[in-house]
């Protein structure tokens, strides 16, 4: 496998970047033209009924209807959904989800595209931290704005805290928020390091995590790349690349429960262990800790001690 993405730039050093990019997409079976225009169609149609269905639902049964929805929109974008739960019933952990109604919990997963919101979003409905520009994106900005993402600009360093505080804030509420603590997408092949940033919303308000394992599978059962949004991708030419692509299964794997504890860095490290287990990075990223910069040695300034790498970057996207 070739990994051929060109050399990122930055706003600052704090950003993480992934070394995935069109290499990494290997193709598989395809729909035709028609299928494609007609799975297009369903997905508008979905996007569009979504906001009249839901106001038009009693409370009590908006969850059910918005998760049949999103299994729908899965549906069209040529998947199925596999669910594995490896929680003990001790946890507490929803049957039917994440958890029950009225219970916080953030859920955690490595990020490969914009197909993980409508993967996740399709076991329970969930809220998101989210890139800020995917609310002006076709059809999916929609939704991102239905299901109250929290958008954040990765360019703007300062904001960070500011949306920590807001992840927070659902939580206290008893909302379950998902975040992608890689901070930028990935192949699914190889996989970067979860950032501590966001787990600090988790130890400030005692919110189990939910660990979550998600990946693509092909209809022989290997991982697939082709929902990957790396590179020098546009939104255009992933969903094109989704909207004709046949046989993908999206799988889910709910891990047992982590406690908050009172450390965000161990907290990710125990949840990225837990998502990754022995899998290695088909990319060689193996430390947990560590933010990658290009070739200068930079402090990530979402740590309390100082803690640097020097490690060669390449394009992201996010």
């Amino acid at each position: 496998m070739v990994f051929d993405a060109p050399l990122a730039t930055h706003s600052h050093s704090w950003m993480p970047s992934s070394p995935c990019g069109s290499g990494c997409i290997e193709p598989i079976d395809e729909v035709g033209t028609a299928a494609m225009f007609a799975r297009l169609a369903a997905i508008a149609g979905l996007v569009l009924s979504f906001p009249v269905v839901t106001v038009a639902t009693p409370k009590s049964r908006r969850e059910r209807v918005q998760r049949r929805y999103a299994r729908a929109a899965l549906s069209c974008l040529g998947m199925r959904l596999r669910i594995i739960d490896n929680r003990s019933s001790e946890q507490g952990g929803s049957a039917e989800g994440f958890a029950d109604t009225g219970t916080a919990v953030m859920i955690v997963a490595g990020h490969i595209g914009w197909a993980d919101v409508v993967t996740l979003a399709a076991v329970q409905p969930v809220s998101f931290v989210a890139r800020a520009d995917m609310v002006e994106w076709p059809l999916l900005g929609k939704l991102a704005k239905l299901t109250r993402v929290i958008p954040i600009e990765r360019a703007r360093l300062r904001e960070l805290p500011g949306v920590v505080g807001q992840v927070a804030d659902r939580l206290s509420a008893g909302n379950r928020i998902v975040v992608f603590p890689e901070g930028t997408t990935w192949c699914g092949r190889a996989y970067g390091s979860m950032r501590p940033a966001m787990f600090q919303a988790a130890v400030d308000t005692t919110t189990p995590v939910q660990p979550v394992r998600l990946r693509y599978l092909n209809s022989d059962g290997m991982p697939c790349t082709v929902p990957a949004f790396v590179g020098n991708d546009s939104f255009a030419d992933s969903a094109k690349r989704v909207l004709r692509s046949k046989g993908m299964i999206a799988e889910i794997v709910l891990e047992p429960l982590e406690h908050p504890g009172l450390d965000r860095r161990d907290l990710a490290r125990r949840c990225e262990t837990a998502v990754r287990g022995t899998d290695r990075s088909r990319h060689g990223v193996a430390d947990t800790q560590w933010i990658e910069a290009g070739n200068t040695r930079v402090q990530d300034p979402s740590m309390g001690e100082q803690e640097q790498v020097s490690r060669p970057v390449r394009a992201t996207a996010w």
